[in-house]
Parts: C-alpha cells; structure tokens; sequence
C-alpha cells in the first residue's frame, strides 16, 4: 500500500473528547480515494458507490500526523475496489482500515460506463486531457 497524502490533527478536526473526529477522517480517505479513482479509471467522473465496514483501531490527538494509504484492489467493468488505511506517520500504527471502496466511473447522463482497464497506473497516462 502507497502513502502519499498527509495531514496534520489541528484544533478544528476534534471531537468533543479531544480526539480525531472520526468524520474529518473519513472525509480526508474520501477526498484522497476519489483522485485516485479518478486516476485510474481515465474518468473525472466517479461517484463512491459502496463502503465495507469501517474498522477504527486507534485515536489521534491534536499534533498528530495522519498519513492515508490506498491500494487497489480489483478492475470491475465500470468500477474501481481500493482498500484504505489511515495511520499516525511517527508510530505507524494503525488508526482506521477500509476493507473495501468501491467507485464507478459515470458517462455525461449520469449512467455507469464501462473504463476497460485491468490493471492499475502509477502514472498519469489516464487522466483525461493529459496526453500519454
């Protein structure tokens, strides 16, 4: 699993216990899935169709530094698995895992639409308008 996007448990990302609100967090896993959906599917046109059970392991405080990961898991015809993790960047101890996020890729009237990738990219060869 990649961990690229990072951010930092600042005051307003806290729950009334004066830990990380597990809301901010989802928010963050799906802002970071939804690029990369995105990327792999060629398409700016994606919506999250589904989440597994969301398993929270640990808590962050205020200071943290939370790291998000990503991976794919499976090519549907029109739709892109990705598992999720979340975790404190000094300790590496998991925070939240995400079994599985599923998005499917959408034509102009809203319809699901087949993408024809099989594999994921580490380049941006898909995203659309950028030339290969």
């Amino acid at each position: 699993m990649s961990f690229y996007t990072r951010k930092w448990v600042r005051p307003e990302d806290l729950n009334g216990n004066g830990t990380l609100f597990g809301g901010s967090l989802l928010r963050w896993i799906d802002e970071e899935a939804v690029v990369y959906a995105v990327i792999q599917l060629g398409n700016t046109r994606v919506v999250t169709k589904y989440v597994s059970e969301i398993e929270f392991l640990a808590s962050a405080r205020q200071g943290d530094l939370i790291e998000i990961g990503l991976q794919a898991v499976d090519f549907g015809r029109t739709s892109l698995t990705m598992r999720a993790e979340a975790r404190n960047m000094i300790t590496r101890r998991s925070i939240l895992t995400i079994e599985r996020i599923v998005f499917v890729g959408l034509d102009e009237q809203g319809d699901p639409t087949p993408h024809g990738y099989t594999h994921i990219t580490y380049q941006r060869d898909r995203f659309p308008g950028i030339a290969g």
